[in-house]
């Protein structure tokens, strides 16, 4: 049996690095039997992007970076070739990345070689504790809005820590990193741990840099801006301080976030300056701002770029030729987005030869349990429960994780949904919680937990409620939505607001220049009212949530404590 080394206790991943460097250990890969691999070889393949669970015990996934998501159209239909080769499955990443599922051992080293000879693709530092792929938006250095092309710098920074002895697998966890020089963003990016995003300081263009960022957290100011040639030097700076000083005791407590919280940004800046050896320049104004992004797009040369969809990042090795076949006949540019979406960039006309896949572009989903042992749920196939017309209709950007860990980034959208199992419903054994508040396009906040259990089958009615109160208020989109009416109320009243909506069908208008409790009354004598009122919305709630869906017991999570948000 072979399994994923999640079972180590967390000194055992320092120990390993201690003893032997990753990079030193990558020499005698091609040694070793895939059928009996030692603990030790399990957590060092980590690092070369070679990763087996429980769940696949008996097969390998590969993953492959592709840096700023520029995987290029020949690169593309020869990973096509291999999934087609050896019946795996092919998952696009909500890093621009690619993962390669089910494959055996005795194939396992022949696919690794074949990926890592493509140009401008590797497998390395993909895992484990290093620097994940670099994203930035998939319009990068083509979109009218373009002001600095990242890509180059993104080129430069992956040449120094790619492959560099002390960094490979060595860093306390993961690092990723985001870069934008667009001012219109087709997705946020405050997820990362370091994330520079267009700004101007004094005339002269560049980057200010937020840090701290994770599925769960969103990226701080760090008062610093760094111009295109010395964002570089001053990103490699930040990973090594992060080497460093970074916290390594526990891992669950161990990324930039939590060495930001321990030492506070004001230290962590100073850790940075002594590396970089250059006195760090205060923020400057922010250039970033929000714009929706259709089907088809003009790009700054006048030709277009077309969004093609996936199946929530699951492609077929058929479609995938397709793709990239247009791509090569139409001189386009293929790139993956972190919508898990396909680019086709620098088409010379709006002519699809494309069936539109009935999916959402707009939702980002994880891997889910298909592929993942952490997920609860087959998040590709419950994503189909949501309402993707008018999800689309709207732009309305949804994350959906199978688990805590936030993969599918469900704090950093419009919507966000966790799947988890329980038998509360009885005739159910799967319930989502629903997140709301994310202000994303500035980094504002994060969404917060509102629905705190709503069963699988319910799922997509919760979401229209949603949308149609969003239609009610006529704001310009559900960011605004969010912003001017849903963070105007606590995270209780608003899962009260939206259940009784539901229980009663009374169409009751979300005003915020209302009181909860006016609103409230507005859903007529009912008990559920009147136990709101008395003991509070949760209350409230509890009591809709056990007639609706004859629930004895209520999930405990707690909403947030509007006065320990974290927001910036």
């Amino acid at each position: 049996m072979m399994y994923a080394p999640e079972h180590l206790t967390e000194k055992r991943f320092e120990k390993y690095k201690a003893a032997l460097r990753p990079y030193d250990w990558f020499p005698q890969i091609d040694t070793l039997d895939f059928e009996s691999l030692a603990e030790s070889d399990r957590v060092y393949l980590q690092d070369f992007g070679i990763f087996n669970s429980e769940l696949e015990e008996e097969t390998f996934m590969l993953r492959v970076r592709v840096p700023g998501g520029r995987v290029g159209a020949g690169n593309f239909a020869k990973i096509a070739d291999m999934v087609e080769k050896y019946d795996l499955s092919l998952l696009l990443t909500a890093r621009s990345g690619i993962q390669l599922h089910g494959i055996e051992p005795e194939h396992i080293l022949e696919l690794f070689h074949a990926v890592n000879a493509l140009e401008g693709l590797s497998t390395w530092q993909t895992f484990g504790d290093n620097v994940r792929n670099v994203v930035t938006d998939p319009f990068d250095g083509r979109g009218k809005s373009c002001e600095i092309e990242a890509f180059p710098v993104i080129e430069a920074l992956h040449d120094r820590f790619h492959k560099n002895p002390e960094l490979v697998g060595m860093l306390p966890r993961r690092i990723s990193i985001g870069i934008t020089g667009m001012r219109e963003n087709s997705w946020p990016l405050f997820s990362n741990d370091l994330f520079l995003g267009l700004a101007e300081k004094e005339g002269v263009k560049g980057f200010n840099v937020y840090m701290g960022g994770k599925n769960t957290e969103i990226s701080q100011s760090a008062d610093i801006f760094v111009t295109p040639e010395e964002t570089v030097d001053f990103t490699m700076a930040v990973i090594e301080a992060f080497n460093r000083h970074g916290l390594r005791e526990k891992r669950m407590k161990s990324r930039l976030f939590h060495m930001i919280e321990h030492y506070g940004m004001e230290r962590v800046r100073e850790f940075v300056a002594e590396i970089y050896g250059k006195e760090l320049e205060g923020a400057g104004t922010s250039l970033l701002k929000k714009r929706h992004f259709g089907e088809w797009e003009r790009l700054a040369d006048g030709t277009f770029g077309y969004r093609y969809r996936t199946d929530y990042g699951l492609v077929e090795p058929e479609e995938a030729k397709r793709v990239a076949d247009y791509a090569l006949a139409h001189g386009g540019e293929l790139r993956i987005g972190i919508d898990q979406q396909l680019y086709i960039l620098g088409v010379p006309e709006e002519a699809p030869d494309f069936k539109r896949r009935d999916t959402s572009p707009t939702v980002v989903a994880c891997a889910g349990s298909d592929y993942c042992p952490f997920s609860y749920w087959s998040i590709k196939e419950e994503a189909h429960y949501l309402p993707w017309e008018r999800l689309l209709a709207h732009d309305i950007k949804v994350g959906f994780s199978g688990c805590m860990k936030g993969c599918g980034r469900h704090k950093h959208a419009d919507i966000g949904i966790v799947g988890l199992r329980n038998s509360r419903f009885g005739r159910n054994d799967r319930s989502a919680r629903i997140f709301l508040g994310c202000e994303y396009t500035e980094g504002k906040r994060t969404a917060e937990v509102v629905f705190r259990t709503v069963p699988v089958d319910e799922m997509q009615r919760i979401v229209s409620l949603l949308v149609d109160a969003y239609e009610e208020s006529a704001l310009e989109d559900f960011e605004a939505f969010t912003a001017r009416v849903l963070n105007r109320f606590e995270e209780a009243f608003v899962e009260f607001f939206f259940l009784a909506r539901r229980r009663s069908g009374r169409g009751v208008v979300l005003d915020p220049s209302q009181s909860p409790e006016a609103l409230a009354k507005a859903f007529g004598e009912e008990s559920w009212v009147e136990t709101a009122l008395t003991e509070g919305w949760t209350k409230g709630s509890d009591a809709i949530i056990r007639e609706l869906w004859h629930s004895e017991e209520v999930a405990t999570v707690k909403h947030v404590d509007p006065a320990k948000r974290r927001s910036r």
